[in-house]
């Protein structure tokens, strides 16, 4: 059974990495990224929540993606195994998390951070071509990424479960390194 935590500056590769490996390990890829994106086109109430934090290049609150999460680890086919990716972003949510495995009964077996140059994500988000991925809007998301995320690299290392990876080498290179955790 493995659970992951997919750790990463925006545009490391985390939703690339898992869903090859959700795909290689018959387990669900749990994108906060997707499901967000998902609840804006579909103008839902979080979704209209969402989008202005969103639109500015900041994060949604803990608040609303927690109550994401909730929801998608209890559904039955997170039971067996399940990668996140995009959650937890700060170490509020990553001790939301923890507790929340323990009263679901689950561990998860690693924080993986893919590390990857700031220079490269950028040019990697720009080739994307998405609405939201101006150059400022991206320089901006960086920041707050240093600022907020990066510090669960400490919070994953004191509890023995950190995995970092070289995120800037061929996808199929990480992808075979992924694979060999489990």
């Amino acid at each position: 059974m493995a659970r992951l935590i997919f750790l990463g500056a925006p545009g490391a590769g985390k939703g690339t990495q898992a869903k090859a490996l959700a795909a290689w390990g018959q387990i669900p890829h749990i994108s906060t990224g997707e499901i967000l994106r998902g609840a804006v086109s579909q103008q839902t109430t979080l979704g209209l929540k969402a989008q202005s934090y969103m639109d500015q290049g900041n994060l949604v609150p803990d608040q609303l993606v927690i109550a994401l999460i909730k929801e998608r680890l209890s559904q039955p086919d997170a039971e067996k195994g399940w990668i996140l990716d995009g959650f937890p972003r700060n170490e509020a949510q990553a001790a939301f998390l923890d507790q929340l495995l323990v009263e679901i009964d689950q561990d998860y077996s690693y924080a993986v951070n893919l590390e990857v140059p700031d220079d490269v994500l950028v040019q990697r988000m720009l080739g994307r071509g998405r609405q939201d991925d101006t150059e400022a809007v991206i320089r901006r998301r960086l920041q707050v990424y240093h600022e907020q995320t990066a510090p669960l690299i400490d919070f994953y290392q004191i509890r023995h479960k950190l995995m970092s990876i070289d995120g800037n080498i061929p996808p199929e290179t990480v992808t075979d390194k992924l694979k060999s955790l489990l």
